[in-house]
């Protein structure tokens, strides 16, 4: 199903090289142009096949393409749009992968030229791993992919994005920016920060070895150290582009931890149980809405052979 004929996609880490990949094994668009500043990294997507044509200038790279996929940090989203706006065909659509919405309006809105189509959005998947190799087609199926577009969006320009999600078997959902943020701020970008919090905590414990962390890192700390691996620039620039958000949340879990806190100290447990009961039902309601899997993990291998 052929909807582009010529995407250029700048930034080639996990996200990027894996929107590659879904481009290509589902025939979207005809040519694919890499583009990223690291010459090691065009190196790498050169030697996996991952593109027809590779640059380290932006500008150059999205010369005749018809679809502009950012999957850069958010906070290069401003200095990029500057650098491709004179080269951007008439009818272009720009859209990012970046887990903070309102900001990249903010950012392009101003220096793209009218006669592009800005639909930002945000496929919601991933994993820890990083770079060119660290990508595979079958990232964003039966994950959620959320467009946030303007509202004088052209309805075809959606409609074709849309299509070409759902090609990679993605689900969309479209909404506003500033409610996508929302979102975000509670169901990832505060348990990121909670995950890099404790592990710090953890490392920084007076009477407790990094040594005795690891060995029994088999607990739920094990879950926390493989969030707290995600890339630092991404993490750095969707908090600072994101902070209303973060910190409205951060707000509500710090007086929900309070209350737990006295829950735990006067003993009161009838209160636990029934968080934990009600917790342990949202997580039920996860695994069957199809955003994770009820088998255990323990720190196994996860198995990689389908991954393309």
């Amino acid at each position: 199903m052929t909807l582009y004929k010529q995407a250029t996609i700048i930034g080639f880490g996990l996200i990027g090289s894996s929107v590659a990949r879904a481009l290509r094994e589902n025939g979207v668009c005809e040519i694919i142009v890499a583009c990223d500043a690291d010459p090691d990294c065009l190196a790498k997507v050169q030697e996996l096949k991952l593109a027809d044509r590779c640059s380290g200038d932006a500008a150059e790279a999205v010369r005749g393409s018809d679809l502009v996929v950012l999957a850069t940090p958010v906070g290069t989203y401003g200095d990029i749009g500057k650098a491709i706006a004179p080269s951007l065909d008439f009818g272009t659509t720009v859209t990012d992968v970046g887990s903070v919405k309102g900001c990249v309006l903010k950012a392009l809105q101003p220096v793209l030229p009218e006669h592009v189509h800005l639909i930002p959005g945000h496929p919601v998947a991933g994993t820890e791993q990083s770079g060119p190799e660290a990508g595979f087609a079958s990232l964003f199926a039966g994950r959620w992919a959320i467009l946030t577009p303007p509202e004088d969006t052209d309805p075809d320009a959606l409609k074709k994005l849309t299509r070409m999600w759902e090609a990679f078997g993605s689900k969309v959902e479209v909404m506003t920016p500033e409610h996508h943020d929302l979102v975000l701020a509670i169901t990832s970008h505060i348990p990121h920060l909670i995950a890099y919090n404790i592990v710090g905590t953890a490392h920084d414990l007076e009477g407790v070895t990094d040594s005795e962390v690891i060995k029994f890192s088999a607990g739920g700390f094990r879950d926390f150290t493989r969030i707290a691996a995600s890339d630092p620039t991404m993490w750095r620039d969707v908090f600072l582009n994101n902070k209303e958000a973060v910190l409205e949340m951060l707000g509500r879990f710090s007086e929900d931890l309070t209350a737990l806190q006295r829950a735990i100290r006067w003993g009161d447990g009838e209160t636990l149980f029934n968080l934990f009961s009600h917790t342990r039902d949202v997580r039920k309601q996860i695994i069957e809405a199809g955003q994770d899997e009820e088998a255990p993990d323990f720190g196994r291998p996860h198995d990689t052979a389908t991954r393309k």
